[in-house]
């Protein structure tokens, strides 16, 4: 159960540092925090911790947790990287995915569409994420996998928070058949574009939502 808080407190903080809440450098007092959530420290500190494992949050030793949000050009560097790892994937995925992989691609993609219909950006980012997921894993390269898997981790409030753009689900369910297309063909090359293209266009989305968020709160 404290998982399942954990987690909910981590989007709900991730939500006040990116409508800004919480600017860059506050503290968060876990005291104060518990208050608001209900909850003891234990899934208070789990929430933290997952928020410093996507860099969100810095927790200095006896000083505690603060916020921490990576500037413009160094998120697009991020992203840039993403797009780079994800295109290789793609590229060794189209010569060794398997059927059954190619399936899961297609039920994942199915759980999308369900989740565009419904509105559900939170339900598209679980299908989402599992979509990339199978496509890191059937690059049969097990190191790629896990520095892919990585900075997809860094990634996950800004891959996540993107998808509230006005369309932005609708677009991406696109993107994914594009990919899947690509897989299914075997055709590497246009895996990789179309990996390339979906990943980079996350980073330029979020950075939109950054300002319109920025100009609501002004």
């Amino acid at each position: 159960m404290n998982i399942r808080h954990a987690d909910i407190i981590a989007e709900q903080l991730e939500e006040r540092i990116f409508d800004g809440t919480y600017a860059n450098g506050d503290r968060l007092d876990e005291v104060r925090l518990a208050e608001q959530f209900g909850v003891s420290r234990t899934p208070l500190r789990e929430a933290l911790q997952r928020l410093a494992r996507s860099g969100l949050v810095e927790l200095i030793p006896r000083r505690g947790a603060f916020v921490r949000q990576p500037g413009p050009v160094e998120l697009m560097e991020m992203f840039e990287v993403m797009a780079e790892l994800e295109v290789v994937c793609g590229r060794l995925a189209a010569k060794r995915i398997s059927d059954e992989a190619l399936a899961d691609l297609h039920d994942a993609n199915d759980k999308c569409q369900a989740a565009v219909e419904a509105h559900d950006p939170d339900l598209y980012y679980a299908e989402n994420e599992r979509f990339h997921k199978i496509v890191y894993r059937e690059s049969g390269n097990t190191f790629l996998e896990k520095e892919t898997r990585n900075l997809h981790r860094r990634l996950q409030p800004y891959r996540r928070q993107q998808l509230r753009l006005r369309g932005r689900m609708a677009q991406s369910m696109s993107e994914h058949h594009a990919i899947l297309e690509a897989l299914e063909k075997g055709d590497p090359e246009a895996t990789a574009e179309a990996l390339r293209g979906h990943v980079a266009i996350q980073g330029e989305k979020f950075h939109s939502l950054m300002a319109t968020l920025r100009n609501a709160a002004e």
